[in-house]
């Protein structure tokens, strides 16, 4: 369970390490980094920071190797600003959430592609017995009465 105040701090640093990164770490291997989210543990004592990249692998590679040289830097900042007893040790983790929905995306485009070619044989086909193959009650005669 997320209380409050965890909620609160991990908007925070996200906001923090947000903006320095928006001001320029003078690392050439940065790219262009996004935070998408910031996870406190229960005692908030650790942070994650997920992050995206734009661009190919080895800029992924070489903005993992920047953030990883940046986060004491990063982290005495946001110590500095936070104004808390005890600030959190930061963890960047490269977030899988653009893979993740681009492998959805064509999970769902061969779906609909499926449903393209079912519906395409369906349309010129009959039934192979009767129209309602389910049996009907017979109707009683009255003579048999």
């Amino acid at each position: 369970m997320s209380s409050e105040r965890q909620s609160r701090l991990a908007d925070r640093i996200r906001v923090l390490v947000a903006e320095r990164l928006e001001k320029g770490l003078r690392d050439p291997r940065l790219g262009f980094v996004t935070i998408t989210d910031v996870r406190v543990t229960g005692d908030l004592q650790h942070a994650s920071v997920f992050y995206t990249v734009y661009g190919s692998d080895q800029e992924r590679a070489d903005s993992a190797d920047a953030l990883r040289a940046a986060t004491g830097m990063l982290r005495s900042e946001v110590g500095r600003k936070l104004g808390v007893r005890v600030t959190p040790t930061l963890e960047f983790i490269l977030d899988a959430i653009p893979e993740n929905a681009g492998h959805i995306e064509h999970l769902l485009r061969e779906a609909r592609e499926r449903d393209a070619a079912t519906a395409a044989t369906a349309t010129g086909a009959s039934y192979a017995g009767e129209a309602d193959p389910y049996v009907k009650p017979r109707e009683a005669d009255e003579d048999e009465d």
